[in-house]
């Protein structure tokens, strides 16, 4: 592919879904990299998080306290920093013919909110349609693995758990089942990847996926 150093491109949206510890990180970084190397004008942020007011949600629906948290206010807190990212980073940067690269978005909301605790899912589309002011990721890659893979490699953290990933293993039975659900709801969208590949291998199949959107956007853009 072509250097993009003076084309005006279309915006962009790739999100990144999965369960606890897909490996979402170490993709995105390669991409970016991709990007680097190709001068894209990109955008990486992360949900929840990207704006000073997500961040702090953040910090509060990932900390651990005595208090449980209830399933409402924790969609809602989670609706709240996608609300505020979307408006003040996304639409921008779209509009910037930036290519933005998100670690989650709405869908993540479906499949633990919804599929993994209970949350009426036509409830859940209307604010997530709300929350995201209408705009869809062009393509969403879901890094899919097993329980026992995850266990595997939480079992390997130098880090302690934060309270999302610190539930219950059926809770994640859940959320696996809603994103494969996802997945097959939405095969347009959804790119669905066996986590459990290398890291190498699973970046040059995001790449090529990158590569075709990008230009089926642009010749869109430019007819």
């Amino acid at each position: 592919m072509e250097d993009n150093q003076s084309i005006k491109m279309p915006g962009i949206l790739i999100t990144f879904e999965g369960i606890d510890l897909c490996g979402k990180s170490a993709q995105m970084e390669r991409l970016v990299d991709r990007l680097k190397t190709h001068h894209f004008p990109h955008l990486l942020l992360r949900e929840p998080g990207g704006t000073i007011f997500s961040e702090k949600i953040r910090d509060i629906l990932l900390t651990k306290e005595k208090e449980d948290m209830c399933a409402a206010t924790e969609y809602l807190l989670f609706s709240a920093a996608r609300a505020q990212m979307t408006r003040q980073k996304i639409i921008p940067a779209l509009a910037d013919g930036f290519i933005v690269v998100c670690d989650r978005y709405f869908d993540s909301s479906t499949a633990y909110q919804g599929y993994g605790r209970g949350i009426d899912l036509s409830l859940i589309e209307r604010i997530n349609h709300f929350a995201s002011s209408g705009i869809k990721p062009d393509v969403t890659f879901l890094l899919d693995i097993d329980l026992e893979e995850m266990e595997k490699r939480k079992s390997q953290m130098s880090k302690k758990t934060d309270r999302m990933e610190d539930q219950a293993k059926d809770f994640f039975l859940k959320v696996r089942k809603g994103y494969l659900s996802l997945a097959n709801q939405n095969q347009e969208r959804f790119i669905l990847i066996d986590g459990k590949k290398t890291i190498i291998s699973i970046a040059e199949q995001v790449w090529k996926k990158v590569e075709r959107v990008i230009a089926q956007k642009y010749q869109a853009h430019n007819q």
